[in-house]
């Protein structure tokens, strides 16, 4: 199957939120997030629960998902959006790169990046990105955390700010 421009009909385009509104919706999402997580022990449903908090509380996410770490490579683990791609090696595209740097990687135009090698087009309607190492108890690698906008300069410090707080709040602790 390949990967079509067309936006798909269960999805919406993104809307790029100023710094003050994206702060709110950050604040709120994680106020959801932790109450629905209270106690929560199982990653799956830890992943499952802030892809679709966070999905709903910013609508500049096109794309969320987490990959979990299996021997050098990605796997697709509990995501929401069009199809993911099934398996990334650290070697490829920024995911790759976060998990092979063990950093957070924000990219402003992923078709300015070297299609393939720095940039993996699962979907070509992702226009930018963040990726977020996510990291377990022992601080190993466990997964990456993905973000896809339709817009470009989505993603900034704020975004990472919150993304690795949170994700350090619900993984390296469990």
């Amino acid at each position: 199957m390949s990967a079509s421009a067309e936006m798909p009909y269960f999805i919406k385009p993104s809307i790029n939120l100023d710094k003050v509104a994206k702060r709110q919706a950050y604040q709120e999402a994680m106020v959801a997030i932790n109450a629905n997580l209270e106690g929560a022990t199982n990653s799956v449903l830890k992943m499952a629960t802030i892809n679709c908090i966070l999905k709903t509380f910013l609508p500049y996410y096109y794309w969320v998902g987490f990959y979990t770490v299996n021997k050098e490579r990605l796997e697709v683990g509990p995501y929401q959006g069009t199809l993911g791609c099934l398996y990334i090696d650290f070697s490829r595209g920024v995911c790759g790169k976060a998990a092979r740097e063990e950093a957070t990687q924000i990219v402003a135009d992923c078709h300015a990046l070297v299609p393939g090698a720095e940039h993996i087009a699962c979907d070509p309607n992702s226009q930018s990105e963040i990726v977020v190492p996510v990291f377990g108890k022992n601080g190993e690698l466990i997964a990456v955390f993905d973000v896809d906008s339709t817009l470009k300069n989505s993603f900034d410090e704020i975004d990472q700010l919150f993304l690795e707080d949170l994700l350090d709040q619900h993984f390296a602790s469990f």
